[in-house]
């Protein structure tokens, strides 16, 4: 690679070592600053220079050295991200900066040098740290050296005073000068017993410091032990912070202990409390003729529930009839709205929840399993309360009338994903017997969900097919099997069925003008966009660049001309990260993904918050209750309902996937020294991103490719060798040898297996 060209092995060998100290430093400073210099140089962490450049781990505190005091010297910049880079650039790149300064300082973005500014203090393990003001998206948070941090911990609210401003693209850098509120008062950390007292080191590399747990506040915790620490004092001058001992989480290695101790880092609640779960189990578990007043009866309706094997919260069934060419679909939703009262300490769990939790070993739900798996769940041959969406649907996909009802449902049958398909597909014979009855309507619900998906697309409606990985666990909760589990045609047939009554749903609330919450997916960010398209088109597919907003027709027809493609994957992800996440809003601004113009979340009450609020509104306007008083209340309400819920969203997609890839890396450290075939899924100057058939990706580091030197071509994301002119591309099929995967860091390590 280009960049082992540099003179950074000087660094690695310890030719100079006779030179005097200075020089030697001011040498290995020239070489570090020549190396962030080069024209093929990317931004990196400390850690991958080090790979890079094949410094020992022994020798890696003299590069953190060398690295500080260049970032003292203003030679070098740090993002937020702990990515190094060369303050001094290209004249294209100077001109850029240039132009971004003189912009700032006219609309007066920018820091000012004495301001107080009060944000997020965001720490980083090796000190230093980085305030997020916010609302100031269009600024670059501030650096804290490490010096200037003072007191203060990750995720405290602080005040900052600007002490350099931005300038030749150098961060603006400040110290933190006031804590005004301690952002984190629980820690899960390893136990560690001492004489008398003992010290918790956090999981979080992130909190830099141990607590102190006095005597007999340890709840009786053994060394080794991994535990959640209530913070009681943080600490003055030179004392650590001090806590106690909340919960004994378990010792490493038992089953569950590492998935549970990640949830408890977010603040997962495991346990319902007290007077909620008392509230649940009051919960009548049968109906009686008075609960159906008011509701229409449609428990003469043949319809099913089709869900995973394994699901036990069943919120959702259809039901399909067709007549004269017209299709008749009813989308009919578990009513838990009559079981959770607004403001009832049942609804106020549910709003600090705001979702089910799905990890790799277990549910957090919602709501207590009582309500969730009993009366709220469509179990087939009971009766149950539902809000049912039924509309009517021509040949072409077309929803030409619908009506939206309470009701009381009956379902025939509970049946699976794989049933279906295999009913669908005509499969599985025994199958298709067992469910005669049910098969013409089932085949029926095929047809519609084809012209259903058909007029989606024909709309611009984007469709990111991507596998989930899936995780079969042993009864000791180690990881036996890995797998993607793709979309079929059964998933497919619900998806479309519930876009459909989410899409209908919304449209008459927005028309209605009455408060209520959607489900929005904003217009990418043009620059963002603009840098993929021009990925894209260099990769040699046609697009269409402008500095208007792309529209979702051109993103699936990119994604169109990129199938077959070696770089398919890579771009469509790509393509996929560079828009904004959907979120909840009380404003109907539209669906960018499925270029729906109205949409909201109606069909998942039992595992969502949103739905179960909007049921709420749906039910008071069917009833007449919609009054101005009722209204006023609702949009008071709302704006609240849909920030919590986004981001309780936020937080369960991230210990979801930091489960998932520490199972992963769990894993594969069975395998060490395996080899496998694989598909890379990325190209970075540092290496090449290897994915396995079971959806496990790791990293080929650049020092790992020792049968030549190669030169990372960013434009075409490839590396080609110097002598031998071996490319390795996007798409490419490799086989790589497992060399690491490490449980604590999540992360998994290839070497290329030598070609015969």
């Amino acid at each position: 690679m280009a960049l082992l060209h540099c003179k950074g092995v000087i660094f690695l060998t310890g030719k100079g070592e006779n030179l005097k100290k200075n020089q030697q430093l001011k040498k290995r400073k020239k070489i570090l600053y020549e190396l962030m210099c080069c024209k093929e140089y990317e931004p990196m962490r400390a850690r991958d220079l080090a790979v890079l450049l094949q410094i020992p781990s022994g020798k890696r505190e003299e590069l953190h050295k060398v690295l500080d005091i260049l970032l003292k010297e203003g030679k070098v910049t740090i993002s937020k991200r702990g990515k190094y880079e060369a303050v001094r650039k290209p004249e294209k790149d100077r001109r850029k900066q240039t132009e971004k300064q003189e912009k700032k300082e006219k609309t007066g973005l920018g820091y000012k040098k004495g301001h107080v500014y009060t944000g997020t203090f965001i720490s980083h393990p090796r000190g230093f740290g980085f305030v997020e003001i916010p609302g100031e998206e269009e600024r670059q948070d501030i650096f804290i050296p490490e010096e200037q941090v003072g007191r203060a911990l990750h995720g405290d609210t602080v005040q900052v005073t600007v002490q350099k401003e931005e300038k030749n693209g150098r961060r603006c850098e400040g110290a933190v000068t006031r804590i005004l509120e301690h952002g984190i008062e629980e820690i899960v950390g390893t136990y560690e017993q001492s004489a008398g007292f003992g010290f918790a080191v956090p999981d979080n590399q992130r909190f830099a410091r141990d607590i102190f747990i006095p005597q007999g506040k340890a709840m009786e915790a053994e060394d080794g032990d991994k535990v959640l620490v209530k913070i009681k004092d943080y600490g003055r001058g030179g004392k650590s912070p001090e806590g106690i001992v909340t919960e004994i989480l378990g010792k490493p290695g038992e089953k569950g202990v590492d998935v549970l101790c990640v949830a408890k880092s977010y603040d997962l609640p495991m346990e319902f409390p007290e007077k909620v779960a008392n509230q649940a189990q009051r919960v009548k578990e049968t109906l009686n003729e008075g609960d159906f007043y008011g509701r229409e009866d449609l428990r003469d309706v043949v319809m099913v529930t089709i869900d995973g094997e394994d699901a036990k919260d069943l919120d959702d069934a259809v039901s399909l009839t067709k007549e004269n060419g017209l299709y008749h679909l009813g989308v009919h939703i578990a009513d838990v709205s009559n079981y959770v009262q607004y403001s009832s300490a049942l609804d106020r769990e549910a709003l600090k929840r705001g979702t089910s939790v799905y990890l790799v070993d277990r549910v957090i739900p919602m709501l207590p399993k009582k309500l969730s798996n009993g009366i709220c769940s469509l179990n087939a041959g009971e009766d149950r309360l539902a809000l049912s969406c039924l509309m009517d649907i021509n040949e072409k996909g077309k929803i030409v009338s619908h009506r939206i009802v309470e009701t009381v449902i009956r379902v025939n049958e509970r049946m699976t994903y794989t049933d279906v398909k295999k009913i669908l597909l005509g499969e599985d014979e025994a199958v298709t017997e067992k469910y005669r009855e049910l098969v013409p309507m089932l085949l029926e619900m095929g047809e519609l969900s084809g012209l259903l998906r058909k007029r989606r697309k024909k709309r611009g409606a984007i469709d990111f097919d991507f596998p989930e990985s899936k995780i079969r666990l042993d009864d000791s909760g180690k990881p036996v099997e890995i797998y993607p589990y793709e979309q079929n045609v059964a998933t497919r047939l619900i998806e479309d069925f519930m876009l459909a009554a989410n899409e209908t749903v919304a449209e008459e609330y927005a028309l209605l003008g009455l408060p209520f919450v959607y489900r929005t997916h904003d217009t990418p960010d043009g620059e963002k966009m603009e840098a993929v398209l021009e990925m894209v088109h260099q990769a040699g597919v046609k697009v269409k660049k402008a500095k208007e907003e792309i529209s979702p027709k051109e993103v699936q027809k990119i994604l169109k001309e990129l199938e077959g493609m070696e770089c398919e994957p890579f771009f469509a992800r790509l393509l996929l990260r560079s828009m904004k996440q959907a979120r909840y809003t009380t404003q109907c601004s539209g669906h960018f993904g499925l270029a729906a113009k109205y949409y909201c979340h109606f069909t998942s009450p039992i595992r969502r918050y949103p739905d179960l609020q909007i049921h709420r509104i749906i039910k008071e306007h069917l009833r007449g209750k919609m009054t101005e008083a009722k209204i006023r209340h609702y949009a008071e309400i709302l704006e609240e309902v849909a920030g919590q819920s986004s981001a309780m969203e936020r937080r369960a997609e991230e210990v979801e996937r930091e489960t998932v890839k520490m199972k992963k890396a769990e894993f594969m450290k069975q395998h060490i020294g395996e080899v496998m075939e694989g598909t890379i899924s990325g190209v970075t100057e540092w290496g090449l991103y290897v994915e396995l058939p079971n959806t496990v990706e790791g990293l080929v580091h650049v020092n790992s490719m020792r049968d030549d030197y190669y030169t990372y071509e960013k434009e075409k994301y490839r590396f080609v060798g110097d002598m031998t002119k071996k490319v390795y591309s996007m798409g490419q099929k490799v086989k790589v040898r497992v060399e690491q995967a490490d449980i604590a860091t999540k992360t998994v390590d290839f070497s290329l297996e030598r070609e015969d």
